[in-house]
C-alpha cells in the first residue's frame, strides 16, 4: 500500500469538504487537526478548491490534504500543483487514473461494481473508493465484493456518519472512511471552527472507543496482594482469580482490578485502556506528543499489535493500550 494511504489508514477517517471561501481553509484545517483528524479531502466542486489546498499546504504543513471529486486530468494537475498529496474521484475514469499513476500520486477512484475493481487492478491499484457506500448496500456489499478481490481495500464514502463508521472500520478490508458530518457546510460558512473541532474530536472518540479496561495496583508481596484483592472483592462483590504474577478481581463484564504480587510497572501500578483499533490509537496519541515503549509491544498470532505501554507515567501510573 502507498505510504500516503497507510497514513490515512492510521487516521481512519477522511473529512470530505466543500469550501466556497478559501479564507476559511486554514482555520478549518487547524480545527480538524486540533480535533485529532490531520487530513482532509477538498472537493473540486467549487472554484475555491485549488486555492484552499494551496493555503492549507503552506500554512498547516502537518495536514495531509488531498483533492476530491477530480473529474479531469486538468483538475488533477491543478490539485497536485497546489500541494494535494492524494486524489479521489467519484467514479472510475481511466484517463484520470492513468494520469495520476504516471505522476506517482496516489488515486482512489470510485468503484461500485466488479468491473470497476478489475479496471483498478489493471492499473496496479490496491485501494479504491466505494461510493456511494450506503446506497450500494454498505458493509454487506463490501464483503460480497471482497470475496473475489481479496487484495483490494476500500475507502467507503457516502452515507457514513458517527452511527455506522465503526461497522465499516471493523471490516478488515476498509482502511478508512470518508464523511462530512464533522464539517457541515453551515459551520464552515459561519466560521464556527470551535464546533468543528468538537465534532472532529467526537468522531475520533467514536472510532477509537477509549475505555478503562482495568487498574493495576502494585504490592510488595503476595500476602499484601491477597489482602488488597480480597478488600476489593468484598467492596465491589467481585470474583477473584489467582494468577502467577497477580490476582484479578472482576465480574462477568471483565477484570476490574489487577493486584500485582510484586512491584511492577509504574510507581503505584498501571492503568489499562482498551481501544477499538490499537494501531490508530497509537497514531493518535503519537500525534499528541506521547511516545511508546516499543520493547513492551505484544502481538497476537496474526502479528497484530494487541498491547503496548506509553513511555512516561501519569500520576505514578504506567499506561498501556489494549486492543479491544
Amino acid at each position: 500500500m502507498n505510504e500516503i494511504l497507510k497514513k490515512i489508514s492510521l487516521i481512519g477517517i477522511v473529512p470530505v469538504i466543500k469550501i466556497n471561501d478559501a479564507e476559511k481553509a486554514v482555520p478549518l484545517a487547524k480545527a480538524l487537526s486540533d480535533g485529532g483528524i490531520p487530513t482532509a479531502e477538498i472537493t473540486f466542486r467549487t472554484e475555491q478548491a485549488e486555492e484552499a489546498i494551496n493555503r492549507i499546504t503552506k500554512n498547516v504543513p502537518d495536514m495531509l490534504v488531498g483533492a476530491g471529486t477530480v473529474l479531469t486530468t486538468e483538475q488533477a494537475d491543478r490539485a497536485i500543483n497546489a500541494g494535494a498529496k492524494f486524489i479521489v474521484s467519484p467514479g472510475f475514469n481511466p484517463k484520470v487514473v492513468e494520469h495520476c499513476v504516471r505522476k506517482g500520486v496516489p488515486i482512489t477512484p470510485g468503484c461500485s461494481n466488479p468491473s470497476d475493481i478489475e479496471q483498478a487492478i489493471e492499473f496496479g491499484l490496491d485501494v479504491v473508493k466505494f461510493f456511494p457506500a450506503e446506497a450500494l448496500g454498505g458493509v454487506k456489499m463490501l464483503k460480497a465484493l471482497s470475496g473475489p478481490y481479496g487484495n483490494i481495500s476500500f475507502i467507503p464514502t457516502g452515507g457514513i456518519d458517527a452511527t455506522n463508521i465503526k461497522e465499516y472500520l471493523s471490516f478488515s478490508k476498509v482502511i478508512a472512511c470518508g464523511g462530512s458530518w464533522m464539517v457541515p457546510e453551515n459551520l464552515i460558512k459561519q466560521g464556527n471552527f470551535e464546533k468543528i473541532t468538537i465534532l472532529a474530536r467526537e468522531a475520533i472518540e467514536s472510532i477509537l472507543g477509549f475505555k478503562i479496561s482495568h487498574v493495576g495496583i502494585n504490592c510488595e508481596n503476595e500476602e499484601q496482594a491477597g489482602g488488597v484483592a480480597v478488600s476489593f472483592s468484598k467492596l465491589l462483590n467481585l470474583d477473584l482469580y489467582n494468577g502467577s504474577t497477580s490476582i484479578f478481581a472482576g465480574n462477568s463484564a471483565g477484570n476490574i482490578i489487577e493486584v500485582m504480587k510484586t512491584p511492577n510497572r509504574g510507581k503505584h501500578g498501571h492503568i489499562a485502556i482498551k481501544t477499538n483499533y490499537i494501531d490508530r490509537a497509537v497514531n493518535y496519541m503519537t500525534s499528541r506528543g506521547y511516545k511508546f515503549d516499543q520493547s513492551t509491544a505484544k502481538y497476537d498470532s496474526n502479528n497484530k499489535l494487541r498491547d503496548i505501554y506509553i513511555e512516561n507515567e501519569i500520576g505514578g501510573f504506567a499506561i498501556h493500550l489494549v486492543q479491544q
